[in-house]
């Protein structure tokens, strides 16, 4: 088994990361993936292609066909972009759950599709704000979880590790050694067995499942950020759509309101099990996002798929 660290050289916030971490010692160079060329660092393999991070799908597929080595998990290093421009570094899964086929993804993925949450997600995040910490960058920087969103395409548990949120921080060295420095250390490279490895037999086996909330989903970072906590998909609001039923929502309920809602939660919930084999997922929603018809309808739909609710303290 491998893992897969996976930068492009179009983007100064994956490339700069990717250049910190193989200047680190034990790097040679690997077989090459069609024209994208590899490094081999024990079991880590670091591609670094010349397109979009979003544009090249089931790279690991690609690498076990190529080499024969079975990708257990990947980590995609990107720039991060927002609306405030506010200096940033984030983790998050990937995937576009509630997306109908007949639509088009803006930044890669499948419709209707949730890559693997890495299990790696919770315990990164805490990591990286200890880095961040103690290497200067906060609170200039924050440190942050996102939502569920875009692709590339991937089969294998994924997560994306992203500075933000504009040109300036996407080329600062100092946050391209912290993302570095997370990959080192987090990976097992620097000695030891590495950070945020899962173990499904352990007795802390409680997977949070975000529902609701913002693009940073602030209520479920309040929980993520205690030790010990894992993190699964987190779909914020806009990836659960629902329509207003209107005066029906009242006497039909959850079946009468449509949108891809349903869809999205599945698949997300589908996905973190699919991670965290031998874990118990419980689904945190964000009460306060929702209007109570669309509190009751998804707390509802929950109970029909055996989904149970978790309290804050339920993950500790």
């Amino acid at each position: 088994m491998v893992k897969l660290v996976v930068a492009t050289t179009v983007d100064p916030a994956s490339v700069g990361p990717a250049s910190a971490f193989l200047a680190m010692p034990g790097w040679h160079p690997g077989p090459p993936l069609q024209d994208i060329p590899s490094f081999v660092n024990g079991d880590v393999r670091l591609l670094k292609h010349d397109n979009s991070i979003i544009a090249e799908d089931y790279l690991d597929k690609r690498w076990e066909e190529a080499t024969g080595e079975v990708v257990d998990e990947v980590i995609f290093l990107s720039k991060h972009t927002a609306v405030s421009n506010r200096p940033a570094l984030t983790v998050h899964p990937i995937g576009i759950p509630h997306l109908r086929e007949d639509e088009t993804p803006l930044q890669g993925g499948k419709p209707g599709w949730a890559g693997p949450p890495n299990p790696r997600i919770g315990p990164w995040l805490r990591h990286l704000k200890k880095i961040a910490e103690n290497n200067g960058l906060i609170p200039e920087f924050e440190v942050t979880l996102e939502g569920t969103h875009h692709g590339p395409t991937v089969d294998t548990p994924t997560l994306f590790v992203e500075i933000g949120s504009t040109e300036e921080y996407w080329k600062r060295q100092d946050a391209a050694q912290a993302v570095a420095l997370l990959l080192w250390e987090g990976l097992g490279l620097g000695g030891g067995s590495g950070i945020g490895n899962w173990n499904g037999n352990s007795e802390k086996n409680k997977v949070l499942l975000g529902l609701g909330g913002g693009h940073y989903v602030p209520r479920q970072m309040d929980v993520v950020r205690k030790d010990g906590v894992w993190v699964g998909h987190l779909l914020s609001g806009y990836s659960i759509p629902m329509e207003d039923p209107g005066k029906s929502k009242s006497q039909n309920g959850a079946t009468s309101i449509g949108g891809t809602w349903k869809q999205a939660i599945k698949v997300a919930y589908e996905a973190t099990k699919v991670a965290f084999p031998g874990g118990e997922i419980l689904a945190f929603v964000d009460q306060k996002n929702f209007k109570s018809w669309q509190k009751n309808a998804i707390l509802g739909f929950l109970a029909e798929q055996n989904i149970r609710v978790g309290k804050p303290e339920d993950y500790y």
